[in-house]
């Protein structure tokens, strides 16, 4: 077996038998989803009741506002003729029972604006629940004014359900959005493994620098095997873990799939049985019941059409290529870092300039979920420092395919920027590897890059 075979096998077997990698492989998936979902959960919920006190100058909301059990309103009828605001919300301020205030002036029906006063900051939900509230009491007042029937205005009012079709796929529906979002997860999966496993690279550096051991690996292998065996090690230790995370992916896919598609026909009945039968009329049946059933068979179906739609074969191949490309570039990177520095206090001044391009990357992400084509998502998708992370939203949606040439192109460019870093980075760490308290600057960087040897 060949001395970069040797520390392959060494660094790759030391870190999977350790427990944090035990953990994080088999409750990490399980961690993050119920971290997301107890933050979401979290997020929704108010510290209490809301007890909000309305001042309607308008005097045409009184009875109109729907209340829940945590959201009741209070009309201060007393404080309607006051023309002051100040003198409104110094009352509000005394009156602690209340914690909202929303004062509705007496032209609200030409400005539609409404102001809202808190002592906290009242959640998102709690908004919009309020908002639409006073819309809709609005929109009644105006249909009154105007003597047009509310159930003949719901019947002519639209909302339109624009669909989306790709003319190189005629009669297929597009989901480019939702493709967008699962290529997002791709791309910033990606950014997540490459920053773990860069700073691992980088830390087992230092670590063996700091312990002399290098001097005696050295004695025995080249630096340059040394810093491949270590990155190559650790790059398996990422693609086995994500392997698993994989596996253990598509079975719980395919057991949802099963259920969703079983759940499609179960409604398909329900919804054919519903429109050639009485039976709701006869026992009182709420049509919104079967709207109900409706919509979440075509949100099932809608998901099932987007998983046919994409090649999650060959979107998952391209999801190892640029895990392995960006990654091997990247920690090229990050173990110049390591050899270059005796602390990781000192790693701070290099590690910014290395954690920059991907940052960029992912921003850039973020909107080619809702523009796959621009400029930017573009030029990204192509440069090395970004492709790994931009490139996954272009494959997910199936953009990168219709343009097989830039594809080619972009992982070229990166199979070459990790050649031309590892060079680079390889010239840095047989120098700085053995180098002992000096503190190194760029100006000293550059300088190893022409030393002879």
């Amino acid at each position: 077996m060949g001395k970069i075979q040797l520390i392959i096998w060494r660094e790759y077997w030391t870190r999977v038998r350790k427990k944090s990698f035990l953990i994080m492989t088999f409750l990490g998936p399980l961690l993050i989803a119920g971290a997301v979902s107890a933050s979401i959960y979290l997020g929704l919920q108010e510290s209490g009741p809301q007890t909000i006190m309305v001042v309607d100058q308008s005097q045409i909301f009184q009875g109109k506002l729907k209340e829940t059990t945590d959201i009741k309103f209070f009309f201060q009828d007393s404080l309607i003729d006051e023309p002051q605001d100040s003198v409104i919300v110094r009352k509000f301020r005394a009156q602690e029972a209340y914690t909202t205030l929303i004062l509705i002036n007496d032209q609200v029906l030409k400005n539609n604006a409404v102001k809202l006063y808190y002592r906290r900051v009242p959640s998102q939900t709690v908004q919009n629940y309020v908002s639409a509230e006073i819309e809709q009491a609005i929109e009644r007042e105006k249909l009154r004014l105007k003597n047009i029937d509310p159930d003949e205005y719901r019947d002519v009012k639209t909302h339109l359900a624009l669909k989306l079709f790709d003319v190189a796929k005629s009669g297929e529906e597009a989901h480019d959005e939702a493709k967008a979002i699962m290529g997002f997860v791709f791309g910033y999966l990606i950014f997540i493994f490459i920053f773990l496993y860069g700073i691992q690279v980088m830390r087992g550096v230092m670590e063996e620098k700091q312990s002399r051991v290098v001097e005696v690996l050295i004695s025995s292998v080249k630096p340059f095997q040394l810093m491949m065996g270590k990155i190559i090690g650790i790059a398996m230790v990422g693609l086995t873990q994500f392997l698993l995370w994989v596996a253990a992916t598509a079975v719980i896919f395919s057991m949802g799939i099963g259920a969703a598609k079983s759940n499609i026909a179960g409604f398909g009945q329900q919804d054919h049985a519903m429109m050639t039968t009485q039976v709701e009329k006869e026992h009182g049946a709420d049509q919104a019941d079967h709207a109900e059933m409706s919509e979440k068979a075509q949100m099932a179906a809608s998901f099932l059409e987007i998983l046919d739609q994409t090649p999650i074969a060959a979107v998952l191949a391209l999801f190892v290529f640029y895990f392995l490309g960006g990654y091997l570039m990247y920690s090229a990177l990050y173990a110049a870092v390591g050899s270059a520095v005796d602390s990781e206090t000192e790693t701070q001044q290099f590690m910014f300039p290395i954690t920059i391009p991907m940052m960029i990357g992912i921003y850039v992400a973020q909107t080619a979920v809702y523009n796959p084509d621009g400029p930017a998502v573009f030029w990204c998708s192509i440069i090395p420092f970004t492709s790994p992370v931009v490139m996954m939203i272009r494959v997910a949606t199936g953009n990168a395919f219709a343009h097989p040439w830039e594809l080619a192109l972009s992982m070229t460019l990166l199979v070459v920027s990790f050649l031309f870093t590892t060079w680079l980075a390889g010239r840095i760490y047989r120098t700085g590897i053995l180098m002992y308290g000096k503190k190194v600057t760029w100006k000293e960087l550059g300088k190893w890059l022409f030393y002879r040897g």
